[in-house]
This record gives C-alpha cells, structure tokens and sequence, in this order.
C-alpha cells in the first residue's frame, strides 16, 4: 500500500522509524473497528450494534484501492507534510512508525488518549504554503522591542478582569513622583523606587498589580476624573465623578499597609461630576463640568482653608465653597447664556497672556484668568458663535451656586420644577444621539460633526494652542483663539498631548505616540502601547505614557536617540534573566450541531472526559439555530449590539456541566453570531495569567449579511501572549471551492476584536473605547494589517465544508472500512487548496487518522451511519482544526524571539457520538510560551541606566543649560505702572526655555519683615500681570517680559453680574520672581530672581474700567459689545487690555 503515499507522507512516516513499534491489531469487522478507533463501545445505543456489511468483500477492496491509484501523479512537496518534535530540541520524537505499518499507526492515533499520553509524543503535521509573506506571516518578536525606544515599564500592562473597579483613568506628574487616579481613589510612585521590583501576590498590591513598581493607594473615593499638580502648596488636586475636588499631600509617608488620606476636600457640583480643572496664573482653581458649567474657587478662600486644621475640615469645605463664582449664570441673562451648554471637557491656563480656554467637544469659550471675563466664544472651525444657548434659570441643573453654598431655594424655585426638565431635555438628546450612532455604525462613518471634535487641548512653550481631533487632525491656534494651521500625520483620534521644550507628543487611539516640532513637523513616531494612548505627562526626564488598559510607560526626553542605541542591545543580552517559559495545555473542540440538543453522555464523550490534564478549553458550534426567521433577526440585532440566543446559553451550560464548570473550570466568555457560537473556559490555577478577552464576528451569508456562514472568533492574552480562536462554517457543496475560500479571505482579513457587550462586566466605557477604530486599516491605513496578523498563535476550527474531489461515494465508503485514509486525504480539497497557498496560508493541521465526520444519518452509528439515502453524499472531512503559532521554520525553539511554540498531541473525532450529521472532532495542543518577567527586566533596565558609562555621559550632556541673564533683579512700580524685565539668552548652540513663576508675595507692614507666601502653582497675585510667562529664546536672542501692576478688583454679587473697582489697600507690596530656565532637551533648570516691589501713590483721578450695572439688560449689552471687541481686537493683546484701562 505504500505505493500509494505521497511523497510528503513517505518522507513523513520514514522519519517516524525510530519511534517504539506499535503492536498489530487484529483484524476485526467494520463497525468493531470503529468503535476502538474511536475508544468507545458505543454503550449507549446498543440497538445500533449489528450493521450492514459492504457489498464489496475483501479483495474487491484491495483491487479497487490498487487500481485506483495505480497511474496516480504525485508532486507534493516535502516540505509540506513534517512531524513537528517536543519541546527539547536535543531529544527529538516522533509519533508514528514507518510506511508498512501506516494502518497500525492511524489505528493507534485513534485510539483512547491514554495510550497518546504515555507515549508523549507530538503528531506529524501538514503545513499550507503561502505563509512567509504578507498577512499571513507570523509576527516578528524579540526579547526587546526593535521598532520603539526603549522604555521604562513602570506599571505593566494588566488584564483588564483585574481592573474591575480600579481603572487608571488619568496621571499628573512631578519631578519626584507620578501621580495617577483611578476609579476608587488615587495612587502614587516614587521615582527612587522606580527600578524596584513588584511587590508581588503575597505582598499588599492586589492582582494586576504585582509586577508593577512599588506605589501607594489612597482610601477609598467616588472614580477620578482628572488631576493637576500644584507644586507650591506641594499638593495634587483630583475631581470626582461625585462632583467633588480633593487634595492629597505629596511629602507624604504613608505606611506600607496603611491607605494615605485626603486633605482638604470639597463638593463642587451636585449630582454631576467634575469633568476637567485647572490653575490659572493666578492660583484660582477653574472646574468644568456637564451642561457648560464652569466655577472658579478663589485661591484666597483657599489658602484659608488649608491653614484649617483637620478637626476644622466642615468649616473649611464650608468656606471654599461659599467662594464659588459660577461663569455661566454670570453670563447668562434672561434666560440667554452667551455659552453652549455641552459639557465642559478640558480647560488650559494660557500662561503667555494669562487667559483661560475652555473646550467642550464642538466649542470654545476664552476668559480673562485675571477678571474672569468672557472674551470669546468659537467653534472648533475658529469661527465666532454669535448663537446663545437659551436656558432660562428654572432649566439649569441642579448644582447651582446657590445649591453649593447649602442656601435655601425659594418656595417659587421649587415650584418651578427645574431639575426634571433638565433631565428630560438631556434624555431626549441622548436618545437621538444613540439612534444616530446605531444608524451609522457598521458602516464606520463619522457624522462631520464626530470628525471634528476636540479630544485634547495643549499650549506650548512658543505660546501656540494646540487641539487634537477625533479625526486625527492637528490644529495650531494663537494666544486669541485664531485658528492657524491644520496638520494630518496620523489617521486615528488624538487623545491627548505633552509638551517639553520645542517638541511635542500627541497620542492617538491606535496606540501610536508620535513627536512633532512646533511647526507641526513630525520628527518620530512608535506604537507606545497596544491599546488607546490616553494621557501623557512630563516629569524626572522622561515622558510617561497612561493606554487605556492601565499600563505606563516612561520615554526619555531624548527618544528615540543615542540612550536607546546603548539600552536595547545591552537589555537583549540579558534576556536570560528575564526569560519565563510556561507550557500550557490547550484543547479545541469544533462540531456542527444541526439544530440539535445532545444528551449529557455525548458531550461528556466529547470533551468532559478529555479536559483532566487540559488548561484551556475552546469549543466552537456550527448551526446552533437556523431558519430564515431567526437568521434575519440576529442580524438585525447585530446592528444594534445584541448577540446571543437561549438555544446558545443552553450549549454553554450544558459543555460547563459535562467539563466541570465551577469547581476546575471557569467560564470566561463567548460570542453568537446567529448559528454559530464559540466559548472558553479556563482552569482556575491558571486563571491569573488568562484575560483580556476581546471577541469578534464576520457575517458571510447571504450578502455577507446573515451569520448561518460566516465566523466568530476570540482573542485572549495567555501569560503577555496573545492567542485567537476562531470558529468558522464556510460555503457549502463540492463545487464550491472558490467561494470557501473567498469566505475564508473574508473572514481572516475582517474580523476584528473588542468587548463582547456580554462580557463588558470586564472592561470600562470611555471615550477612547468610543473613538477606537472600528478595522485595524483604520490604526494604520498603509499597512491595515488584520488583527489575527498580530496574533501570536492562531486556531481556526469549524465546518469548513471542505470535501473529497474525483472520487464516488462507494470508493470512499471503501477506503474508509479499509482505513485507508493516506489515499483519502490525496482526494482532500482543503490539503489541495492549502498546498497551492490559496486558503489557510502557511497554517499547520496533524495527519488525519480518523473517518470523515460528514456526512451521516442520525442516530445511526458507526461506519453504517453514513449517508445512504438519495443523494448519498461523499464522505469528508470537513470539521477541522488547523493553526499557526510563532515559529517560521519547524526547528524554531521557544524563544522571546519566538515565544509561543505548538504541537499537536491529540486530533480525533467521536465516532460514537450520532446526535447530529456531522461528528465532533477535538485537538489538544501543547503550547510552550515564552514570557518576560517584567520585575526582573525593569530591575535590569535600571542597573544598566544606572551604572553603564556611556549612557551617564548622554545623560550629563543632557544636564546643559543654556547661559541667561536678566536686564535687572529689582523693579518697583506704581499705580498702573509697566516695566520691561528682558531676558536674553548668552548660549550659541541651544535654545532657552523660561518660564516666570511667583515664588512668593507679601504685604508691607511698618516694622514687619515680609513674610511670603505661594499661590497655588507659583500663581501671581492679582495686581500683577506678568505677559509672556513662558516663552523660547533663540541663541543669541533676547525676550521682552512686561510687568505691569493693575489694581482693579472683581467680584459677583447675586445677581450675577460682576463688579471692578480699585483696591483700596494703600500697603506696599512686594513679590519674589523666579525666572525658570532649561535647554531644548534639559533635565536640569537653573533660576534667576527679580525682587518687585509695588509703592502705592494716591491715584490723581478715579479710574473707572467699567461701569458696574445690576441691570439684566445692561450687563447683556456689556457682554455683547465685549464680544465685538474681542472677534475685531483680539490679535493686538496689549492694545486690548490697556483699553480696559483708559479714563
């Protein structure tokens, strides 16, 4: 019979010949052969057991097999058809034995797995062509990332089940610690303790923790929103979704077990959450929230409070919130507000000119940080909104200032109802908004208005404003609010920005982290991290970067440079001490159902009584439920983002029983798409290095529309490795080749992975999940590499309706009681079409040795089962189970190089099992995986940081400030007095960067020293305006800083119109200057101080700014024709703001 192998199979089997000899086996009747091929005795159908015979006896077998096969071509390839070894290179086995014995040997692979389990080894396997190019090329991977610098893992990448509840959503940055909040309260890292290793399991971090850099948590709080630094007071301020700002101390010592407690805190808004804050150059603290409303909390009240002690915190709360100045009911007469009403995401202290933007998705409002003023409102196209919001007072919400200071509303207040219709009025818009949404999604369309909206605002040093927008369009502004230029560099959302020095760092959705000039120039890019870039910081040199899922990372200043050149090469050499291989045992399960529900016993058959020694369990299902009835509205509710049918709960169910479920197993996800279903369940002593799981769907029925074809998949991070499972039901009909394939095109190329809405208990919505492509064309469209491209190890099971070609059904039938089955897979069209690279490419299936599992008659058993009536249908093999793993070549050992090595232990069907027409068939896998112990490897990028001579000498270069001086230290003023401070700088080859803080400021008393006191953020006191207090110095250039003294006051009465006058305080006052300065890429500072001193003189006449009005209508016109002068003026700043002041 060898004569009939092909070459492939002979060079194969020959290589088998040193394994153990398998003992003969009797010859017995068909049926009874089948039953121990299968390991069964098929006890549960007993009435089954007596079947027909063949009509063809024995030696019209042999005859026809020889004659058949008698002229036959053969010109497969060797390289095709190789048994892949164990593990261990050096000691190299094989299952199988040689060509004469190829009927013992598919006996023997068919028998129970016991006897596969003691002989413990790998079966041979078939590879496709096509796999070494393109998409189906396995990724590349090496022990250090070659295509991004290198970074500092601070804290790794958790599973998103661990984060449950505790969700990094925002970080803030010092030079000493990094600042993050998260949804049950906030946390921080020491930078000293930045290269120690994790703290572990058995240690205080909690799962998903424990290999990230020693840090401290907070009590528990309501989730935060968002964080700022305010080094002066050396405090970090957070908001809540519970509409409350806190303050945490940063020369705090909290104990290693013990959480670290708030300070000051208090409630900023009622029911509505605090959306974005800021500092203004000032020391006010500015907060958005929904519904356009922004409050100012002065620092005066402020600086009180925390001078409160502890037991005073009522009081103290009591007193900042009494302060509160509400912007938009100042700017809201007779029911029109001069302010949209979205909500307030991002505000940016404009340090230069000493304004504040304020950005909802589709708008901006610009305001004096000085008086508060309103000075501008625009959209996002820079264009002026002359269009008011009309919200009278009783549709404000709830949280008015009134609300906050604890005053009584009048009985008329309540009457009117104000907070429903509010609510309604949102309700309605977000019920439009969500219809809108769910029209267009599938179609990935953005609305024009989605592809506009802001995402994230920036001011760099030049003193330009940058916007980053839901399209991935860049957008410079000047100080005024003039849009200027539009730059494109990447196709995804930008989410957020960084500055430092001359350049900038924008992070997208896709993951990406690219650097521009201010110019707009793109200098670099790198895909940061592998999911949505979410925040970037500055601090202790270095840029750290906040995705989604959790993980930060640190970049250097520099990267990519001369730094990464020494760090990667010297960390790749010590891979070893970072190196964790795990093995993992993996079993897939694939059977088309028919419609039907099996007995317990036959699932138990299937995979219950093969999961003992199993890690993994993955079980895809064929024709869960059909009819065009059903059909048609799954995909009407696929549309809609519901998946999922009773009859696929009751499969679920029913394999967790037969397996185990709850006690070994647990059952981690799923997705339907219609008839097809796919599920996992992981063994719970492995449960910790399992998650992330992402599901995917791709309809190919009927207009690529209906899912009774199509293919659902699953993707899940292994130990760091990312594996796919995908479940498939390809075209139908022997002569539908083409079309199997086109589906198969279709499927590979177009599914694509995210949060099942079943399993969303996982996860957490945010805007970046919104914003997240819905192809991975969309995160790079010059490459559009599909997601199982970057799939470590990919599984693909299923009926893949694949069948036997120039053969008849009574041959078929023929080779198969004869076991035959080295001829019958010469007859397979899917071994053609993977052979010829046009289907499965470069994917790997073990030698079949079972019978075809399609099709048969059910409830009939056995051989006899096959279909015998009309159209008697060729037996095939069209349920399998193929993949793909790391490896390029079959001697590739597991590696960080190549990290995830496969083989294939067990691949049968269960003959015994007649619920359906087709049989179950199942593969257990060996996967070797290699991983990186994070611990371990940041410990040795901080020794090498630390201690390598080169990268000491590239960060002492990086120390270099640029030379500066100051035209004077002294400068004393009076009334409404300018003086000119120029700063220049003396270095030839670098710019300098300045930045003006207050590093304190007093009273003159008679007979009393100073006595200075900072303002939150090294803000400048109100009487002093310091413009530019950031800015760049070219070499040998020099910069003009006005300071100016302006004694007018504001405040706001009830009435909501606000009130200038001057200060009556006739005291001297003083105030310390620090003049900051750094290098283009400095991680030092140097700093100068200017002495200003203002001496108070009588004014000679009454200045009068403006005229106060506690009139409605007056206060409109003020606003209106301050708006005039601001869209005629803005671009002449000085000659705008000394118009203020004319007599």
């Amino acid at each position: 019979m060898s004569q009939g192998l092909d070459e492939a199979d002979a060079d194969a089997l020959s290589a088998l010949a040193n394994a153990p000899p398998i003992p003969s086996v009797t010859q017995k009747s068909h049926s009874q052969q089948l039953r121990t091929n299968t390991g069964t005795a098929l006890n549960r159908h007993p009435k089954h057991h007596h079947h027909r015979k063949h009509s063809l006896d024995e030696a019209r077998i042999t005859a026809a097999v020889d004659g058949f096969f008698h002229n036959h071509s053969d010109d497969e390839d060797d390289h095709d058809f190789y048994p892949y070894a164990t593990s261990d290179s050096h000691n190299q086995h094989y299952y199988g034995n040689n060509n004469n014995n190829i009927n013992n040997n598919i006996y023997n692979s068919n028998s129970c797995s016991s006897a596969s389990d003691e002989q413990q080894q790998p079966l041979p396997e078939f590879s496709g062509n096509g796999g070494d190019a393109g998409f189906f090329k396995a990724p590349s991977r090496s022990a250090v990332h070659p295509g991004r610098p290198t970074a500092l893992e601070l804290r790794p990448h958790p599973l998103r089940e661990t984060q449950v509840g505790r969700f990094i959503r925002t970080i803030a940055c010092t030079e000493t610690q990094l600042w993050a909040g998260q949804e049950s309260g906030v946390r921080f890292w020491n930078f000293c303790d930045a290269f120690e290793p994790g703290l572990g399991l058995g240690g205080r971090a909690r799962r998903g923790d424990e290999d990230a850099a020693p840090f401290y948590e907070s009590a528990n709080t309501s989730p935060t929103t968002c964080m700022m630094v305010d080094c002066a007071n050396k405090l970090v301020w957070s908001g809540h979704k519970d509409g409350k700002v806190r303050s945490w101390r940063m020369d705090q010592k909290p104990a290693d077990d013990m959480p670290f407690k708030e300070c000051l805190s208090w409630q900023a808004y009622l029911r509505a959450p605090v959306l974005s804050m800021v500092t203004s150059s000032y020391g006010d603290i500015w907060t958005g929230s929904e519904n356009g409303v922004i409050k100012v909390w002065p620092y005066e009240s402020i600086e009180k409070s925390l001078a409160l002690s502890p037991e005073e915190r009522h009081m103290a709360a009591l007193l900042v919130e009494r302060s509160c100045i509400d912007l938009k009911s100042q700017v809201t007469v007779n029911g029109v507000c001069s302010i949209s009403s979205s909500d307030v995401k991002y505000l940016l202290s404009d340090n230069v000119k000493s304004k504040i933007w304020a950005a909802s998705s589709l708008s901006f409002s610009l305001w004096d940080a000085r008086t508060r003023e309103l000075l501008k409102v625009y959209n996002v196209d820079g264009q002026i909104d002359n269009r008011a919001d009309i919200s009278s007072e009783k549709d404000q919400p709830l949280e008015e200032e009134s609300s906050v200071k604890g005053g009584s509303k009048s009985k008329k207040e309540k009457q009117q109802g104000g907070g429903f219709l509010q609510r309604s009025r949102n309700a309605i818009i977000g019920a439009a908004d969500a219809v809108r949404r769910v029209a267009t999604k599938g179609t990935n369309a953005f609305t024009v208005e989605d592809a506009k909206k802001t995402e994230a605002l920036l001011l760099a040093y030049d003193g330009m404003i940058w916007t980053g927008c839901s399209n991935g369009l860049l957008v410079q502004w000047d100080g005024n609010g003039n849009r200027l230029h539009d730059f494109h560099h990447h196709h995804c959302a930008v989410l957020c920005f960084c500055t430092y020095g001359p350049r900038i760092w924008v992070g997208y959705v896709s993951g990406m982290v690219q650097v521009i000039d201010l110019e707009g120039n793109l200098i670099t890019g790198w895909v940061a991290h592998n999911g949505p870039v979410i925040k970037l910081v500055v601090g202790n040199g270095s840029i750290f970067s906040l995705a989604t899922h959790g993980g930060i990372r640190g970049w250097y200043i520099s990267s990519p440079g001369p730094l990464d050149n020494i760090l990667r090469p010297e960390l790749a050499k010590r891979e070893h001490m970072y190196n964790t291989l795990e093995t993992v045992k993996i079993m897939v399960g694939t059977w088309n159902v028919s419609q039907g529900k099996p007995c317990q016993e036959a699932l138990i058959s299937w995979v219950g009584s093969q999961v003992s020694d199993v890690d993994i369990l993955v079980v895809g299902l064929q024709e869960v439920e059909m009819g065009a009835g059903f059909l048609a509205m799954s995909a009407a509710k696929e549309t809609i983002g519901v998946e999922g049918s009773s009859n696929g709960q009751w499969w679920q169910d029913a394999i967790g029983k037969a397996m185990g479920e709850g006690s070994a197993f647990e059952r981690v996800g799923s997705r339907q798409l219609a008839a097809l279903l796919i599920a996992i369940w992981v063994r719970k002593s492995i449960r910790t290095h399992v998650g992330d799981l992402d599901v995917g769907a791709v309809a190919c029925g009927l207009g690529r529309t209906f899912g009774n074809k199509g293919g659902v998949g699953l993707r899940i991070r292994v130990y760091d490795r990312i594996i796919c499972f995908v479940n498939c039901h390809l075209a139908a009909h022997l002569e539908a080749v083409n079309r199997r394939n086109a589906d198969f095109d279709h499927i590979y190329g177009n599914i694509t992975f995210g949060r099942s809405i079943n399993n969303a208990s996982a996860g957490v919505s945010s805007t970046a999940q919104m914003l997240r492509p819905a192809t991975s064309a969309a995160i790079n469209p010059d490459e559009g590499k599909p997601d199982l491209a970057e799939a470590d190890m990919v599984v693909f099971c299923g009926d893949f309706n694949y069948r036997l070609f120039g053969i008849t059904y009574d041959e078929a039938r023929d080779f198969v009681s004869q076991r035959s089955f080295d001829w019958l897979r010469e007859k397979d069209q899917l071994r053609a079409e993977m052979k010829a690279g046009k289907v499965f490419q470069g994917m790997r299936e073990a030698l079949i040795r079972f019978p075809p599992t399609y099709k048969f008659e059910i409830g009939k058993p056995g051989l006899g089962g096959y279909d015998s009536g009309e159209k008697k249908r060729i037996p095939a093999w069209c349920d399998r189970i193929l993949y793909r793993d790391n490896r390029s070549s079959p001697t590739s050992e597991c590696s960080l190089a190549c990290p995830v090595v496969a083989s294939i232990w067990m691949y049968e069907a269960c003959m015994d099992v007649v619920e359906s027409d087709h049989k179950p068939v199942r593969c257990k896998f060996k996967v070797q995986i290699s991983h990186v112990d994070r611990s371990i490897r940041r410990q040795e990028f901080g020794k090498i940081f630390m201690s390598n001579e080169k990268i000491k000498s590239i960060r002492e270069e990086l120390r270099y400030v640029p030379e500066t001086s100051l035209s004077t230290n002294k400068i004393v003023l009076q009334n409404h007095e300018t003086c000119p401070l120029t700063i220049t700088n003396r270095s030839n080859k670098d710019d300098a960067i300045f930045q003006i803080l207050c590093d304190g400021h007093s009273a003159i008393k008679d007979g009393e020293e100073p006595e200075y006191r900072p303002k939150a953020s090294f803000g400048f006191p109100r009487w002093l305006e310091v413009i530019p207090a950031v800015g760049i110095i070219k070499p040998g250039n020099s910069a003009e800083i006005s300071i100016h003294h302006d004694d007018t006051q504001t405040s706001s009465e009830d009435s909501g119109t606000p009130k200038y006058w001057h200060s009556e305080d006739t005291r001297d006052k003083v105030v310390n200057l620090s003049v900051v300065i750094r290098g283009s890429k400095s991680t030092e500072t140097k700093s100068h101080q200017c002495h200003v001193r203002y001496c108070y003189s009588p004014p000679k006449c009454i200045i009068a700014n403006h005229e106060p009005s506690t009139k409605g209508g007056q206060s409109s016109k003020r606003h209106q024709s301050a708006h005039q002068r601001s869209s005629k003026n803005l671009d002449k700043f000085d000659d705008h703001r000394r118009s203020r002041h004319e007599h």
